[in-house]
């Protein structure tokens, strides 16, 4: 099937486009279904950055947006570099920088535009889990997105995801072509806006539910993985001093993480529903990430991380296991 019409032009109807990388168009339909639903459907542009080849997009689900782009790359690794791609084609004020695997909540897109009205760069939406069935996925659930919860309160906030945030399209547009770093896993774009003294802010009503790993074998790959990209990547522009005292400080990782989660995690926690052995999961996916940045500042990171979490990143519904209970918001 032929690929959408290029039919997003800067009108002003497109308050906030939606960044989606992928392999073809099979991989998002899930996500697009979602997008489907919001209450400002057609205020969203939805930009699809994929590899040369067959795309196999409907055109029939793209009806009704304000605007749909799709931006050839020569490859999604890296997947900062290709998500960069999209930001630069993007037409709307607003940029959402979105995953394979997040459904997005009806009031969601029109909760972050409303928002995106007040100083913020960055707007980060409320997380839920979409397969909460058990402790694997709340484990990394919890680890990834637990300081934003659907459950606290909306509020300015210094820490922030990479990932599955609204920016004020302006602000990542500034950073030049450090933007394809920026976009990758790790905190070099929290420490870039740190440094501009943009503001970020919390915004629970715009709802979005997370798929996560739920098999042992990819749920540790990826903690380690992810501790090694985090650990390599900082360790190559920081000095020889300071990555040992991160390598000499990373066993304490553990505790600072739980530290963080603490308020989160008692939360959901009263609210019932999270399985038995989540927390002893919690903690062992904070050791093997620790582990993996102790050898990240120690060796650098190793040839084949990038293309292991690519992998599970763009094709994380493989991995949700087959008896995974999906919630209401990712079934659609």
């Amino acid at each position: 099937m032929p690929e959408p019409v290029q039919h997003s032009n800067g009108d002003a109807s497109a308050r906030m486009s939606v960044v989606l990388a992928t392999d073809n168009y099979q991989t998002i339909r899930p996500v697009i279904h979602h997008l489907r639903k919001q209450t400002v459907r057609d205020q969203l542009e939805i930009v699809i950055v994929a590899p040369s080849g067959p795309l196999g997009v409907d055109e029939s689900e793209l009806e009704g947006f304000a605007g749909v782009r799709v931006v050839r790359v020569e490859s999604l690794r890296p997947l900062g570099a290709a998500r960069a791609a999209g930001v630069r084609a993007a037409r709307a004020p607003v940029t959402f920088i979105g995953e394979t695997h997040s459904y997005a909540h009806p009031g969601w897109a029109e909760a972050l535009i409303d928002a995106h009205a007040g100083p913020w760069a960055a707007v980060v939406p409320g997380f839920g889990n979409a397969n909460p069935a058990g402790p694997l996925s709340w484990s990394l659930f919890l680890l990834d997105y637990g300081l934003w919860l659907h459950v606290l309160p909306a509020r300015e906030i210094v820490m922030a995801p990479t990932h599955n945030v609204a920016y004020k399209r302006q602000a990542l547009l500034e950073l030049g072509s450090g933007l394809d770093s920026a976009l990758t896993h790790g905190d070099q774009l929290a420490v870039l806006f740190r440094a501009r003294a943009y503001r970020t802010y919390f915004e629970p009503a715009a709802r979005i539910d997370h798929l996560n790993l739920a098999r042992w074998a990819p749920w540790a790959t990826e903690r380690l993985h992810a501790g090694l990209l985090m650990g390599g990547r900082r360790g190559a522009r920081w000095s020889r001093l300071r990555r040992m005292v991160y390598f000499c400080g990373s066993p304490l990782v553990p505790i600072l993480l739980l530290k963080r989660l603490r308020t989160g995690v008692s939360r959901m926690y009263r609210g019932g529903g999270i399985p038995a052995g989540t927390l002893a999961a919690v903690i062992a996916g904070t050791i093997l990430s620790a582990a993996g940045e102790m050898i990240g500042y120690a060796r650098g990171t190793p040839g084949n991380a990038d293309e292991k979490m690519l992998e599970m990143e763009v094709h994380k519904v493989r991995y949700a296991g087959r008896n995974s209970r999906l919630s209401r918001a990712a079934r659609g």
